[in-house]
């Protein structure tokens, strides 16, 4: 399963830490990897430091009112914040 699907399957804590897990396994699969002209790597990480990364996530967060703006608004907070996480991993 891709990351973006697991991502949808986030309803409560234990799908949560699985998408977590997930996360975590495709964040060391990158390191390492070659970065394109637009700073992703193949796994599509934009953001390659935690620093980056919590300041993609924060951005995200402030952007989109924390998912309201997308449609996330009713979504369970575990969704939400696994969103969070997720967005720290493509938003620029």
């Amino acid at each position: 399963m891709q990351l973006h699907e697991q991502l949808e399957t986030v309803v409560d804590e234990t799908t949560f830490l699985a998408f977590v897990a997930a996360l975590e396994k495709d964040r060391r699969a990158s390191a390492g990897g070659r970065v394109d002209d637009f700073g992703r790597n193949e796994h599509g990480w934009e953001n390659h430091s935690i620093e980056d990364f919590l300041e993609a996530a924060h951005a995200w967060a402030e952007d989109s009112e924390f998912g309201s703006k997308q449609g996330l608004a009713s979504e369970s907070p575990w969704k939400k914040f696994a969103v969070f996480l997720f967005c720290g991993k493509i938003y620029e």
